[in-house]
């Protein structure tokens, strides 16, 4: 932030957005009492941050209005949320205080900025210390927890941060490099999820996009040219699959709108990568939406007249049965409903069609806001109880104080991002699980004293272990014993949180048991990866777990609140160094550091992760660890990002290429195509020769006439790999070549 006198230019910009502003707010206040509020909320943020600016330039005011014009169009929250939008950086930037807040506009406007302030604090802070210090990580961790703690306090403070967060990305292009890297991290490790989840789909969406255009602006530039293209060749044929649709609907007597909508880049980057398809194979780029106002009047529910809407489509157009999804019967778990189909159009393209009423499209785009609205006046679907179910579920991991603040951001991103399945009782009704669980999390999810007794389960009329993994569509039954009781070995196979937790409760009284386990674990753990448990080492697992006893070493072990991962993790630092895990590159040391880069303070062997291996040419970030060594990712990297958006402090922008005689990188190339008599030396000829490449590894296999596999090489550049892949693209029968992760 900078300070200088506004301009009437200033000041005319701030009334104009203003002035947007309340006119939206109007259609979100019940009476002018709240407008007022809300004008009150304006006036005082607008005199508290006068002659103040961003790092852009602009009126710092500009900020507060925008974030509360997402909070009102993307959110569709109310007056009070509304004005602690346009308040929310008061307390933060200037000399007023919550109490100030309080007495101007009442305890819970004054609970929301308070709310919002605490989390910029947490999430603008940066370690001061670059050791181990385990109270300094501790103090993180709770300040995360806090954060995470407003879900349950209130959700509101979650749904306006997200729309701060979202503001700051659109105008990112301000900020440091390292600066960006560290929101864009936390922002895809912590907030994406969270839209997710919250049901917040245009939110989710455009961070998703802002994130995919900094990390890898090269991918983002060319899917966003060839979605545009593909829309200016086949935008007419859009329209002509629209309008036998609309005729249908007005003749069958509903009242709707048809919306059509192309995948973003990042969807359609984010399908490519995983699927390791062309930008030609990604079949659904387009969707057209049907919108319908249900019937009063008839007996038929809004999943009868979807389905009905469906079955007029299906008379008109040819469908894929397979690709029908009917999350109106299986919502969500953030709550999204509707019937969705694959219809072929005349002009031979495959169009997905989403069917909602308007309730499930206002929950589908605004979320948790418009589910509230809806609950509020008893309009309840399936997809409400969804969302109820995963509101209260994140509340009970949040207030459980046996929760360890070091692992709670992990618990909580890991459930934002698991894959929710769908299983069924022997009644038949549906329950949902993450993707993943196993018959023993299935009873945990029933009911405690069911989780504790079970010996065994039939799926699907089969009876099978309890750690059988269950996938969408099974029918479970658990079978129990009166006598039978958890096993510590439980911890080893339970993937729920809830389900290892109760396990791990039921062992508390039971320490001794416990502690004998934990024991034997540890030792097995340790003489798996070589290492000799001495005391030395034993020592030095109490300190890195902060345990006061052995004894507790042994049982937080043995419950399961140490995790096996990282155990080995830990013991893997006795093997080798803390970073055993990166292929080491020293840097050649250099006469003289660019301020830009790192400072003197900041050298330290560079470390290429083997997670992701970067090569030069590739968009990458730095991390400077407590020990001096960065490591360098490529910036879409997962483990980056997690990195980022818990130690945001060690964010550097690392030099890069390195400099010195080893200037090769290991990457691997998918390729696959037509076999035919001569190739495999046409490809080896190319890469050993002719591009000089040193192959470490070749896997192809062919059968029925078409080959798979994949090459290991050195390349010396991003540019060199491409020219490469282009080379080998150009070899008679082979379809596909795909640089991928090793």
């Amino acid at each position: 932030m900078s300070f200088s006198e506004f301009t009437p230019e200033d000041y005319a910009v701030i009334e104009r957005e203003w002035e947007h502003l309340r006119e939206s707010a109007r259609k979100r206040c019940a009476n002018e009492a709240e407008l007022e509020v809300v004008q009150r909320a304006f006036d005082f943020a607008n005199s508290a941050h006068r002659n103040v600016r961003r790092r852009s330039g602009e009126p710092y005011m500009l900020h507060p209005i925008a974030v509360a014009q997402i909070v009102v169009d993307n959110i569709g929250l109310g007056y009070k949320s509304i004005s602690a939008a346009l308040l929310h950086d008061v307390v933060e930037d200037t000399d007023y205080t919550t109490e100030d807040i309080q007495e101007r506009f009442g305890p819970k406007i004054a609970t929301l900025v308070d709310g919002l302030t605490k989390i910029k604090n947490v999430l603008d802070t940066e370690q001061k210390t670059h050791g181990t210090d385990i109270s300094q990580q501790s103090l993180q961790a709770e300040n995360f927890k806090r954060i995470l703690l407003t879900l349950n306090d209130d959700v509101r403070v979650v749904l306006i941060k997200l729309a701060d967060r979202l503001h700051n990305c659109r105008t990112i292009e301000h900020m440091p490099e390292h600066k960006r890297d560290k929101i864009l991290s936390e922002t895809m490790f912590i907030f994406i999820p969270l839209a997710h989840r919250l049901g917040l789909y245009s939110i989710k969406s455009e961070l998703e996009n802002i994130w995919l255009r900094y990390k890898e602006p090269d991918a983002y530039k060319e899917v966003k040219e060839l979605i545009e293209r593909k829309i200016e060749e086949k935008g007419a044929e859009m329209a002509e699959f629209v309008v036998p649709i609309q005729e249908m609907l007005k003749k069958a007597g509903y009242t709707f709108e048809v919306k059509t909508r192309v995948k973003t880049p990042y969807s359609v980057w984010k399908k490519m990568k995983d699927k390791g398809i062309t930008f030609d194979e990604v079949y659904d780029l387009y969707a057209i939406r049907i919108i319908f106002e249900p019937k009063t009047g008839i007996p038929e529910s809004e999943r009868e007249q979807c389905f009905n809407i469906y079955a007029l489509l299906t008379d008109r157009y040819i469908d894929r049965p397979e690709r029908k999804r009917d999350w109106v019967k299986h919502p969500k778990a953030n709550g999204y409903e509707a019937l969705h189909c694959t219809l072929l159009s005349d002009a031979g393209l495959w169009v997905e069609v989403q069917i909602r009423s308007r309730r499930m499209d206002d929950i589908a785009e605004k979320g948790i806001a418009a589910h509230w609205v809806y609950k509020k006046h008893g309009i309840m679907g399936e997809g409400d109880y969804e969302m109820d179910a995963w509101i209260d579920h994140i509340k009970e991991i949040l207030t459980n104080p046996d929760v360890n603040a070091l692992e709670l951001l992990d618990i909580i991103h890991n459930d934002l991002t698991s894959t929710v399945i769908y299983v069924f009782t022997p009644k038949g009704e549906q329950r949902s699980i993450q993707k993943g669980a196993t018959a023993l999390d299935f009873a945990y999810l029933i009911h405690t004293e069911i989780g504790n007794k079970a010996i065994a389960a039939k799926v699907n009329h089969k009876l099978v272990k309890l750690n059988q993994t269950l996938k969408t569509g099974d029918k479970v039954e658990i079978i129990t014993a009166q006598d039978a009781k958890p096993s510590p070995q439980w911890l080893e196979f339970l993937t729920t949180h809830r389900a290892r937790t109760l396990v791990s409760d039921y062992f508390k009284s039971r320490r001794k048991l416990a502690v004998d386990y934990g024991r034997s674990q540890l030792e097995a753990t340790a003489e798996a990866l070589g290492v000799k448990l001495d005391e030395p080492v034993l020592q030095r697992l109490d300190k890195a777990f902060k345990m006061p006893s052995r004894d507790d070493l042994f049982y937080e072990i043995g419950i399961g609140t140490v995790h096996h991962d990282k155990l080995e993790d830990t013991l893997k630092q006795f093997t080798s160094s803390r970073w055993s895990l990166f292929k080491r590159k020293p840097a050649a040391p250099k006469e003289e550091e660019k301020p830009a880069q790192q400072t003197p303070e900041e050298k330290g062997q560079v470390i290429v992760a083997s997670c992701c291996n970067p090569i030069p040419g590739d968009p990458v970030i730095g991390f400077r660890a407590p020990d001096g060594t960065v490591t360098v990712h490529k910036k879409t990297c997962p483990v980056a990002e997690s990195i980022a958006a818990t130690h945001g402090d060690w964010v550097v922008v690392p030099e890069w290429p390195l400099e010195g005689e080893d200037k090769s990188f290991l990457v691997r190339i998918n390729i696959k195509g037509l076999d035919r008599r001569g190739l495999l030396n046409e490809i080896t000829r190319l890469v050993s020769y002719i591009m000089e490449s040193n192959m470490r590894r070749l896997n192809l296999q062919a059968e029925g006439g078409l080959f798979d596999g994949y090459i290991d090489l050195s390349v010396s550049s991003r540019e060199n790999l491409e020219q490469l892949i282009k080379k080998l693209s150009s070899i008679d029968g082979i379809e596909k070549v795909t640089r991928s992760d090793l």
